[in-house]
């Protein structure tokens, strides 16, 4: 039985993709800071408390049984001014957005190369190219978007995979839905079952050739 870890699991897309990893019959553990999803352990996830932004907190996770697929999608979604940004802020952005990727991949990609798979996914941002609102946020999901194609490149002769969704406004439950839906290309918000669509091709057997790759699940915006 393959096992999943997946980080920011209590709600949103961890949730989804954790319980879709379940119908098919993969072992999940699921993490998050401090809340549960009552409904993903009553249906045999383990859970485990943990901030994953500490490098300790990953290594402790990635001793407690082999991974075979890491699914980062913790975060929050970090927004303010360019000009009011404060130095906790900015850092804070990449603790929570760009750094539990790498920890937590140094504490499993080294068992999944030895047992020839693997599977890392990862979240990166559509859009414009200049979001002055969300810079830190943004310039730390670049860096998700440049760590995966290195992982990728460490973990391809062996089996393991890393890629990640650039996701454009997705009906997740976020306080922040756009209010110009009209222009969207596709004139509506996404849906959680398109990313986890997405998602579980890239984790599966059939997605072991798409390597390194940013794939946006956007709707057409930022394209």
């Amino acid at each position: 039985m393959r096992h999943a870890l997946i980080t920011g699991a209590s709600g949103g897309i961890g949730s989804a993709l954790a319980q879709a990893l379940l119908e098919q019959g993969w072992s999940v553990t699921g993490v998050s800071r401090d809340s549960t999803a009552p409904h993903l352990v009553d249906a045999g996830a383990q859970w485990v408390h943990a901030d994953v932004s500490k490098p300790a907190a990953c290594a402790a996770l990635a001793l407690r049984k082999p991974v075979d697929a890491l699914i980062v999608a913790s975060g929050g979604f970090h927004r303010v001014k360019l000009m009011e940004e404060t130095p906790a802020g900015w850092r804070r952005a990449f603790e929570t957005g760009l750094d539990p990727l790498l920890w937590l991949a140094q504490g499993v990609m080294p068992g999944m190369m030895e047992r020839g798979f693997g599977r890392i996914l990862a979240f990166s941002m559509a859009g414009p190219s200049q979001a002055p609102m969300v810079t830190a946020e943004r310039i730390a999901r670049l860096g998700v978007e440049a760590l995966v194609k290195d992982l990728c490149a460490l973990g391809a002769p062996h089996g393991v995979t890393a890629n990640a969704l650039a996701l454009g406004y997705i009906d997740s439950g976020s306080k922040h839905a756009p209010k110009h839906l009209p222009a969207l290309p596709a004139g509506r918000q996404g849906r959680v079952d398109e990313v986890v669509s997405a998602a579980m091709l890239l984790l599966s057997d059939q997605g072991a050739y798409i390597n390194g790759s940013v794939v946006p699940v956007a709707g057409g915006y930022g394209a």
